[in-house]
């Protein structure tokens, strides 16, 4: 697996990492066996750049990794976050960012992680409600104590970028980018180029919506794609008919689709100029070599020209509740 280093200053990661959320929650019943298989083998073959929060399965994503990697920390570069918690309500988020509960989420995540360092601690969401100064000034303390190595923030804006990186230097944005969600090209991506902040995209393969093997009525009742509005209803099935150029680019490569718009996402390094670093999510073994093997498709220019027009024919927000996200209103 190649590497690049995220972000300026940031750690030198593979060009694709692993996102570990849908081994604990979200995506159907958990199978913790096949979760650490599959974590052990990411390590063996490259793949070791980890991505995890507090909030997934409420500590227990944290405890998971600190549990199955136990032996093997200098393996591997860790990413969590902090910043939404839970409540009773599976689909309620509160969003905090004051000083002293970065301190208390981060010594929490430390100790469920079994580790004494964090290498990149990204802000889950923005408190609008605390300067985001205020937020990442905590966190600049976490690096000038030796507790987290870079700091990252998620589904901000271009401004929110900007204001956070004169306080301290930021790693890494994480928002969501792939063949049907590319508002961020708008003005994140190109802030990052400017500031010199790499880029890692979530659900790159659209929550699996891209590989084209997902239909929500053969989904488990508590997976939570059953009620995002890309894959329900005639919303879904329209959606669904413009995966034809990324079938067609997956026989002409001798590819699966997701293969391709995981190609796409690293294609995009090339296009903006900075380092972009997807994190596909999977449990089990086989489709995490499915998944690495992305990294040496490259597509034409003719092929990328079919796939151009995908996310701005999509239909429906990537989320029922668009708020949190760094294209809510507060961007507007």
């Amino acid at each position: 697996m190649r590497t690049t280093v995220l972000g300026d200053p940031g750690p030198t990661v593979p060009v694709q990492g692993l996102g570990c959320m849908g081994m604990s929650e979200f995506y159907g019943t958990r199978d913790d066996e096949a979760s650490v298989r599959t974590l052990h083998h990411a390590l063996d073959t490259g793949v070791t750049f980890l991505d995890t929060a507090d909030m997934y399965g409420r500590g227990a994503n944290e405890e998971l990794l600190g549990r199955a990697l136990k032996g093997r920390r200098d393996e591997y570069v860790l990413a969590t976050k902090f910043g939404m918690q839970r409540t009773d309500d599976p689909a309620e988020r509160l969003v905090r960012g004051d000083a002293a509960y970065v301190r208390q989420a981060a010594e929490a995540s430390l100790r469920r992680l079994d580790t004494d360092v964090i290498d990149l601690y990204y802000m889950h969401r923005v408190d609008v409600r605390v300067p985001i100064e205020e937020t990442v000034g905590a966190m600049a303390d976490l690096v000038a104590e030796g507790k987290v190595r870079y700091l990252g923030l998620s589904e901000v804006t271009a401004e929110e970028l900007r204001r956070a990186h004169d306080v301290h230097p930021v790693s890494a944005v994480q928002s969501e980018w792939s063949l049907w969600s590319r508002d961020v090209e708008e003005a994140v991506v190109p802030e990052c180029v400017r500031l010199g902040v790499g880029f890692v995209p979530y659900s790159p393969l659209g929550r699996g919506f891209l590989t084209g093997k997902v239909a929500v009525d053969d989904l488990p009742e508590d997976d939570f794609r059953r009620h995002q509005p890309r894959f329900t209803g005639e919303r879904g099935a329209a959606n669904a008919r413009l995966l034809a150029p990324v079938t067609a680019a997956a026989e002409a490569h001798g590819a699966t689709p997701g293969q391709i718009a995981l190609a796409w996402v690293q294609q995009r390094a090339d296009v903006w100029g900075l380092p972009v670093v997807p994190i596909p999510g999977t449990t089990k073994v086989h489709r995490l070599d499915e998944n690495a093997a992305a990294v040496d498709v490259r597509l034409t220019d003719a092929e990328l020209d079919a796939l151009e027009g995908i996310a701005a024919a999509v239909e429906g927000d990537r989320y029922a509740d668009m708020t949190l996200t760094s294209a809510g209103p507060r961007a507007r």
